[in-house]
């Protein structure tokens, strides 16, 4: 099993992301494969420098276009030229995945249809060389998940072909929006573009989190340099962890796992209990793992209650919004903290009296616990007559059933 984790610090864009993935060791002849496969050899020249940006190493790449006269590509011309193309069906789906990301997101800016998207950038020459020498590298080096950290969303103006835009420019706050990639805005982030719509596209493709990982052991480094001078190192991390198949497995079977969170809390003193009821549930509705509430004597000695969720990082925006349209709070108190999960299944137990849903717990010890569903419980009490509390120890000698793999 291997994981990447794209560490972004100063923004991400194609050039990037491939001068990391080439400085981790993938060989340029993947990339130029595929390049060649679409028709586009003799078209491009690529140039791999080792450089440094703060007195940090990394490798730098510059795509050269060699064409006369250059082509005006619309994504339907780009389309078809990957379709076309003899790439394997896993390279091409994500070429195609990445390309039609950046169409999708061109089309809602300007307009129009995606057809008549005319890409003025990611059309030219080097967009595909990065895309598809991405998407190459990737598919190459072959990670079981990768994580990507939020990306700065940059601030100030930027200039493009359709003229000076604002920072994030539209491309990428539509392909965040659609993708729901967060992005970090800071008064302390350099000024200027940040993300490139292609960088931003690679990764809502690829990444499956937009979050650090919660632990980590690196086992090799890649770092790609960006080509503008900041006040800070310019780069983005590719760390690779790689593990024997073998003692992951055993690992993911047996030992218990660290879950990262974004403890949310607030005290209310001017909430009904309908208020709660109704704010608890929607908290749960918008993704928090867990929601409670507990009674406290609040300032002037009024009762009130604290209410608190659990909230994966990657949906904290998105439940926080819920404490102030939902609730009566004015303000949410945010913590970071983290819970060890060991593994469960479902399943069903054979009982006398029919199958009964329940979850299985595999303890530290070797020790499997099983524990039926209260509320099936309640629906069998009521059917067969039998208390819960006599339900409850037959269950205990009942086989459990499942086909379900163990999660956390």
């Amino acid at each position: 099993m291997t994981t990447l984790w794209v560490d972004a610090p100063t923004g991400l864009a194609g050039d990037m992301l491939l001068a990391g993935l080439l400085d981790l060791g993938i060989p340029i002849s993947a990339i130029e494969e595929p390049l060649n496969s679409l028709g586009l050899a003799g078209c491009y020249r690529i140039d791999v420098a080792e450089a440094r940006s703060g007195g940090l190493r990394g490798k730098r790449v510059s795509v050269t276009g060699l064409e006369v006269q250059p082509p005006h590509r619309h994504w339907a011309d780009i389309r078809q030229q990957i379709v076309e193309a003899s790439l394997p069906t896993s390279l091409k789906d994500r070429v195609l995945a990445v390309f039609t990301a950046l169409a999708e997101a061109e089309s809602t800016v300007h307009g129009s249809s995606m057809e008549s998207v005319h890409f003025h950038e990611v059309g030219a020459v080097d967009a595909l060389v990065d895309v598809v020498g991405v998407c190459a590298a990737l598919d190459q080096l072959n990670p079981s998940r990768i994580f990507c950290s939020p990306l700065p969303a940059g601030r100030g103006t930027v200039r493009t072909a359709h003229g000076l835009l604002p920072v994030p420019v539209p491309a990428v706050l539509e392909l965040a929006r659609r993708h729901q990639v967060p992005l970090q805005q800071s008064p302390h982030a350099p000024e200027g573009e940040l993300v490139t719509p292609t960088g931003l596209a690679l990764m809502a493709v690829w990444a499956d989190r937009f979050v650090p990982p919660a632990r980590f052991t690196p086992a090799l480094v890649g770092v790609g340099l960006g080509h503008r001078e900041l006040d800070r190192p310019n780069l983005v991390r590719l760390i690779l962890e790689t593990a024997d198949q073998d003692s992951t497995d055993q690992e993911l079977a047996d030992a218990p796992r660290w879950q990262s969170l974004v403890v949310q809390e607030a005290w209310l003193d001017d909430a009904t209990p309908e208020d709660l009821a109704l704010l608890m549930e929607r908290l749960r509705e918008a993704g928090a793992v867990d929601v409670a509430a507990h009674p406290l004597v609040m300032k002037k000695g009024r009762c009130g209650h604290g209410v608190i969720a659990l909230v994966e990082e990657d949906v904290a925006e998105r439940v926080r919004q819920v404490w102030f349209n939902a609730g009566t709070s004015i303000g949410v108190r945010e913590r970071r903290q983290g819970r060890w999960l060991l593994p469960r299944r479902s399943g069903l137990l054979d009982t006398p009296w029919g199958m009964l849903p329940a979850k299985q717990v595999k303890r530290p010890d070797g020790r499997l616990t099983v524990k039926p569903e209260a509320d099936d419980l309640e629906l069998m009490s009521r059917r067969t007559d039998c208390s819960v509390a006599d339900l409850r120890a037959a269950a205990v000698a009942a086989p459990f059933i499942s086909e379900a793999d163990w999660s956390w």
